[in-house]
């Protein structure tokens, strides 16, 4: 397909667990757990926290035999589909899907020979369950790195294509694409290169990324690239640190782009000189406090008396600050003036009665 900007809506649609994914529908958020997936209870303790949190997919690496079996125990406990991730054994690939995984994530090149590979793909198939083929940039194989004068985009589009291929050539077409690099613009151009040349679902990511901060950064750039080019059917944030924290990026980015819908969305002033509230730890508690609401709206907070009651007025609920106090401003109109510690508990009581 040359046209890009159309590929999401084109892509093969398969099914995860209860959740399809291509063919047009809903961006999927991911993330996985880092906690050991042998460990059951800390295992579905941070799924429970990420479903909370918004996330729609997730998965779980499966390193041991311990580790496949106790996806059986983990999916009766949570409410989304469950990926396997499998590296180097494939006998663990086996394992986790006749302990129930919803999909596997597989790299066929470092599983082992193609006996190897049809073992997995068979069990998937006899299953019906997808797999997801993952290339990564730290990965490519030495032949392709010396064709191509070291790691390159074309290199990584042309070891994904081999890996799909073999797959198909085994017979099985329940396919996802994840190609990664922590590079931003590589990862951009080979997503790019790889549009045109599959119509199979592309699971879309900056892989090792960073820290909140930088990963943030990185993430938002790469992603909004990718996405807004029409390519992209599930994401993930890399972030090293709390998954919790990947779903709330991987949310606010759906949100920027126009590609998801719902969610508060909070917008504050950069503070300056004029500021004389506490706005940073005011905003920063508003940002807290609604993340739990399920409510389609925009929250302004505002530190002064120059643009605030402005830009308060052109969001659903805000406030605009003063000298120790402020305005409490709704649907364009103010509400009440109150003192400084007082303005959270109002837009609280707001939120709490929203129609």
């Amino acid at each position: 397909m040359n046209d890009k900007d159309t590929y999401r809506m084109h892509t093969k649609v398969i099914q995860i667990g209860d959740r399809k994914i291509g063919g047009g529908n809903p961006i999927a958020i991911q993330s996985m757990t880092n906690t050991k997936t042998e460990d059951v209870k800390a295992t579905v303790e941070q799924i429970l926290r990420l479903e909370r949190a918004g996330c729609e997919i997730i998965r779980c690496t499966v390193p041991t035999l311990e580790a496949a079996a106790a996806i059986r125990e983990i999916k009766k406990q949570i409410h989304i589909p469950l990926v396997a991730d499998i590296h180097f054994d494939y006998r663990m690939a086996l394992a986790a899907i006749e302990n129930g995984a919803d999909k596997i994530r597989i790299n066929p090149g470092n599983i082992g020979n193609l006996e190897r590979v049809k073992a997995v793909v068979d069990a998937a198939k006899e299953r019906n369950i997808p797999i997801r083929v993952g290339v990564n940039s730290g990965s490519l194989e030495k032949p392709l790195v010396e064709k191509y004068g070291g790691v390159t985009a074309e290199g990584i589009v042309e070891s994904a294509l081999d890996k799909v291929h073999m797959i198909e050539d085994l017979g099985y077409d329940k396919l996802v694409i994840s190609i990664k690099s922590s590079d931003v613009l590589m990862c951009v151009k080979a997503h790019e290169l790889l549009a045109g040349r599959t119509v199979y679902p592309l699971h879309v990511g900056i892989t090792e990324s960073g820290t909140v901060n930088s990963g943030n950064i990185k993430s938002a750039i790469g992603l909004s690239l990718i996405l807004s080019q029409g390519i992209g059917d599930t994401i993930r944030v890399s972030l090293t640190g709390d998954p919790v924290e990947e779903i709330k990026s991987a949310k606010l980015i759906l949100r920027t782009l126009g590609l998801r819908k719902g969610g508060i969305e909070v917008v504050s002033c950069p503070t300056c000189g004029r500021t004389q509230i506490n706005l940073i730890d005011l905003a920063t508690k508003v940002e807290k406090m609604v993340e739990d609401y399920p409510l389609d709206i925009k929250v302004a907070v505002m530190g002064c008396v120059v643009n605030g009651p402005g830009e308060a007025k052109e969001a659903d609920l805000g406030v605009a600050g003063g000298i120790g106090e402020g305005l409490l401003i709704k649907h364009g109109e103010i509400v009440k003036k109150l003192p400084e510690d007082q303005l959270l508990p109002a837009l609280k009581e707001e939120l709490d009665h929203w129609s």
